[in-house]
């Protein structure tokens, strides 16, 4: 293993997840400043820091978690509160590498502003298909809990065949689901139809969502309207995977004594070790990719 003995690396936030990154890179030799991580015997209380201004001070990298901020700049993952101000990011300026789950506009603007080099990871592929593991078999641990039947024999309708779509269509065909796959492009239909799924268009969900059991929504945008709900089984199940908002209109949903769930961050819920090891391999990479096609720092 590399060491990257002497780079500043500052963590900032963090729940179960961020424990293994903070343990991987202390074995990489980091100097590395900790705030609003969860106190636990793994991590000593030697590399915790008071304030945010002490964990940022000439940090070379500075990591945000997967979660990233609400809107006003708040790290969602934290312990104790966290604020992302235009104040911090200039005194972030001489930093090689930012890495945040995802940035919202303003904070990404920040970084322009002061020519600060950022990677936003949970939309990198490395990270999001192998994240849709923990993630699809949550979704499927949920359903099985919050229903009396079995998943097996069920109608299963997946919205969407992005990275989580198709990893969970997978496990519920292979628990003995009958698995609708439910896609836009024609491609997608395609391929669906090539694996082995039941192919519905979007277009067409209205027509058979009647027919569901259980109806796992992967896609980040409004699919399950209010016009939508009224035509599903009161008996079938919801679960809404996508980020808040989610894909789902709750208070319709509600009105029409319907079951629907928004269960977000699914990974760092219900196996928040394989997640944060998901991360504990793919940061230190990143950071080493980035500094040394940057000849910034000297990796050994």
């Amino acid at each position: 293993m590399k060491s990257f003995k002497g780079l500043k690396v500052a963590l900032l936030g963090g729940d179960k997840r961020d424990i293994e990154i903070a343990k991987e890179l202390i074995d990489l030799k980091v100097d590395l400043r900790i705030i609003g991580l969860p106190y636990t015997s793994e991590v000593s209380d030697g590399f915790r820091v008071a304030s945010l201004e002490e964990a940022i001070y000439e940090a070379d990298v500075v990591i945000v978690p997967i979660q990233g901020t609400d809107a006003e700049g708040n790290i969602r993952a934290s312990q104790v509160p966290i604020r992302l101000t235009d104040e911090v990011f200039e005194k972030m300026k001489d930093s090689r590498l930012f890495l945040i789950g995802s940035l919202r506009a303003p904070l990404k603007e920040a970084c322009e502003k002061y020519s600060i080099n950022y990677i936003e990871y949970a939309n990198l592929d490395e990270v999001a298909i192998m994240n849709s593991i923990p993630s699809a078999e949550g979704a499927i641990q949920m359903a099985m809990e919050e229903t009396t039947i079995t998943i097996h024999g069920s109608n299963s309708f997946v919205l969407g065949f992005g990275r989580t779509g198709q990893t969970l269509s997978r496990m519920l065909k292979g628990i003995g689901a009958y698995t609708t796959v439910v896609a836009r492009k024609p491609g997608d239909l395609a391929r669906i139809q090539e694996m082995g799924y039941e192919a519905l268009a979007f277009k067409d969900l209205g027509e058979y969502i009647g027919k569901a059991d259980f109806i796992f929504n992967t896609a980040p945008a409004m699919v399950l309207p209010k016009e939508i709900l009224e035509r599903a089984s009161k008996d079938s199940f919801i679960l809404d995977l996508a980020s808040p908002p989610g894909g789902v209109d709750f208070k319709a949903a509600e009105k029409l004594g319907l079951r629907a769930i928004l269960a977000p961050g699914l990974p760092g819920k219900v196996a928040p070790k394989s997640a944060g090891r998901i991360l504990a391999k793919v940061l230190p990479r990143l950071i080493e990719v980035q500094l040394e096609a940057a000849e910034s720092f000297v990796i050994i």
